[in-house]
């Protein structure tokens, strides 16, 4: 009697446990399909993509200290966080990132001269976007970003930023910092759908991108108990079968 009491709980257990998970069970499996299909160069559209431009600097820059003094002068700088050097349409720039108390900006300087580099413009960004494909493509529409959510396709990247959105054969958006004058990320239909079954695979509706979230865990473990389950339950019916078979046999 015990047994067979163990046996309806396991199989109630297995029954209504498949119901609830089934369905994340199929996002996941259909994620997975998703990830291992697509090519991730064509996802991150590497495919269209010119490489870095080569950074050719002539024998003398301006003194680093020289242009953070001067950039003191118009801006507080607390402290700077990076600095690195950077081809802007064929020029070295250097990509100065310094927190004013406030926020992180960053300002673009000239590594030959020193100027000073103000924000990109929107004809500069578009210039830019197109410098970094390698396809011939039409400029559908430019938008000027300065506020992004967790759902935004351009999420924990520099902002202000310029989105220019390319027809034909790019049909990619181009997201470039205004204020760092380089391309930042490429945004395509391809990676539309896997950010949305990225956000199905994380189960983080939020933010998409975190893997720690109680949600995911909680399924996870019950995911597990589901499987363990499912096995118990091949195994007590196998031994009640063979149980059968015997005393019909005997």
């Amino acid at each position: 009697m015990k047994k067979a009491r163990l046996h309806r709980l396991i199989r109630k257990s297995h029954r209504y446990l498949g119901v609830v998970f089934g369905i994340q069970f199929l996002f996941w499996t259909l994620g997975g399909l998703y990830f291992s299909w697509t090519s991730i160069k064509q996802i991150r559209g590497d495919d269209i993509r010119k490489d870095e431009p080569m950074l050719l600097l002539e024998n003398s820059t301006t003194s680093l200290s020289q242009i953070i003094g001067e950039l003191k002068t118009i801006n507080p700088v607390l402290h700077i966080e990076s600095v690195k050097l950077a081809d802007v349409l064929g020029r070295a720039y250097y990509q100065i990132t310094y927190h004013n108390g406030k926020k992180v900006k960053t300002q673009l300087a000239d590594a030959q001269t020193g100027k000073l580099h103000a924000a990109l413009t929107k004809e500069e960004a578009v210039a830019v976007a197109e410098s970094r494909l390698n396809v011939k493509a039409s400029v559908k529409k430019v938008e000027y970003i300065t506020e992004t959510d967790g759902h935004h396709e351009y999420r924990e990247k520099p902002l202000p930023a310029f989105a220019v959105t390319f027809s034909g054969n790019a049909n990619t958006t181009v997201y470039i910092s205004a204020e760092g004058g380089t391309v930042q990320s490429f945004r395509n239909s391809r990676w539309r759908i896997f950010d949305f079954l990225w956000m199905l695979h994380t189960m983080d509706y939020a933010n998409k991108d975190n893997l720690n979230n109680l949600l995911l865990r909680l399924f996870s473990a019950l995911g597990l108990i589901t499987i363990i389950s499912g096995f118990s339950l091949y195994f007590i019916s196998y031994k009640k079968k063979k149980h059968i078979n015997s005393s019909l046999t005997i």
